[in-house]
């Protein structure tokens, strides 16, 4: 990933530095929601759409946004929910070949019966890590725009002196 350069986050760290701990977490949470949600989502359900490994479209309508907040550390993931929320790995790191075995009886494939079956394997198709190389610091740039937009609204700071500019 390239180096990512964003004029203004300090600005905004000094306003962040006067609220209180629940509410830093309340505000940062909100931050890497947006940023994620806005950059990041789209990107990585655009490229799975690319990669070909679509068939029914619950794959890409099953990527959420979460955010998590402990110890101090605020975080937020893409991850897959839903019926084929576990493919969602396999596309991305892909299958090394394997057996399949049944673990009692038979397995069956359209009317074939087989004890065990060789699995080709494929290669990983990745969404989610181009996704963040090429939208990271944009989505940096729409986290520092929700903090700015928050502390204005909500909590009655001004912060009109903090321009946030994003250079990639």
């Amino acid at each position: 990933m390239s180096d990512i350069k964003v004029k203004g986050l300090s600005d905004l760290q000094k306003f962040m530095d006067t609220l209180a701990p629940k509410l830093e977490a309340n505000v940062m949470r909100g931050a890497l929601r947006a940023g994620t949600t806005q950059e990041l989502l789209p990107e990585a359900q655009a490229n799975l759409m690319s990669a070909g490994a679509v068939r029914t479209g619950e794959l890409i309508s099953g990527l959420k946004v979460t955010t998590n907040a402990r110890g101090g550390k605020v975080t937020a993931s893409v991850v897959s929910t839903g019926k084929h929320a576990y493919i969602a790995k396999w596309i991305e790191y892909g299958v090394r070949a394997h057996t399949i075995s049944a673990k009692a009886g038979w397995l069956s494939f359209g009317g074939i019966f087989a004890k065990s079956v060789q699995h080709p394997g494929f290669s990983p198709r990745p969404f989610i890590r181009p996704a963040l190389d090429r939208s990271g610091g944009a989505a940096v740039v729409a986290a520092a725009e929700y903090m700015k937009k928050r502390l204005a609204t909500r909590e009655g700071l001004d912060t009109s002196g903090v321009l946030i500019e994003g250079d990639q």
